[in-house]
């Protein structure tokens, strides 16, 4: 059993927000595997599934973000887990818009829902960094954070939970390399290699230039 946290917090008024991108990512994960409906549990939302051969239950934690670690700690006791089989899904300033990041423990750098979670279990769980880039000055981030995504953002966004989705299996496996490619292939997909490069344009044709001979010179030219 693998369980996987959504860090955001609950209800309409902050469903669109930077901050609930954890959330979105398990529920498109739960949509599009086929995971039972989200059910009240441990002071949040539970969705159980499979991803290949491993059964995984995905939690949105309902105690609001500074409280997060309340409602891990009820689920990592109740199916008595291991720290290494626990992933949290969480926002991350320090990653531009769009790109992706897994880390093993570590530090919190100064998130409030995993502060919380390693208050109440430690720092020893795997992390999903998803990148929602920086307002650019720290008095800035609370309302950064809690603001919704911007129409802009909608395409990066949809790339990133969908490339998520796509390798929700491999990082299951426990095959973060195949995980992180299946996102970048959304992320930034490569070119292609047939691809033809434009023609160059063709060269001006030269322009005939004035001829300066006098009418005699051009006589005489013609008996050459």
């Amino acid at each position: 059993m693998k369980l996987w946290v959504g860090l955001g917090n609950p209800g309409a008024k902050y469903a669109g927000n930077r901050h609930n991108i954890g959330f979105m990512a398990v529920d498109r994960i739960a949509a599009d595997h086929g995971f039972t409906p989200w059910r009240k549990a441990f002071q949040g939302l539970v969705a159980e599934g499979r991803l290949g051969t491993e059964k995984v239950a995905l939690l949105k934690p309902e105690t609001f973000m500074n409280l997060s670690g309340q409602s891990v700690q009820a689920a990592v006791a109740f199916w008595k887990l291991p720290l290494t089989d626990l992933t949290v899904f969480h926002d991350e300033l320090d990653l531009a818009p769009g790109k992706l990041r897994l880390k093993q423990g570590g530090g919190h750098a100064g998130h409030n829902g995993l502060r919380s979670i390693h208050g109440h279990l430690g720092d020893d769980y795997a992390r999903v960094r998803l990148g929602i880039g920086h307002p650019g000055h720290k008095d800035a981030v609370a309302a950064y954070v809690l603001h919704d995504f911007a129409k802009a953002d909608a395409e990066w966004l949809e790339d990133l939970l969908r490339g998520i989705s796509e390798g929700a299996e491999a990082l299951a496996a426990g095959d973060g390399q195949k995980f992180m490619n299946a996102v970048s292939l959304r992320t930034a997909p490569p070119r292609s290699s047939t691809t033809k490069e434009k023609p160059e344009a063709p060269a001006p044709a030269p322009q005939p230039q004035e001829d300066t001979r006098s009418n005699m010179q051009k006589l005489l030219d013609k008996f050459r």
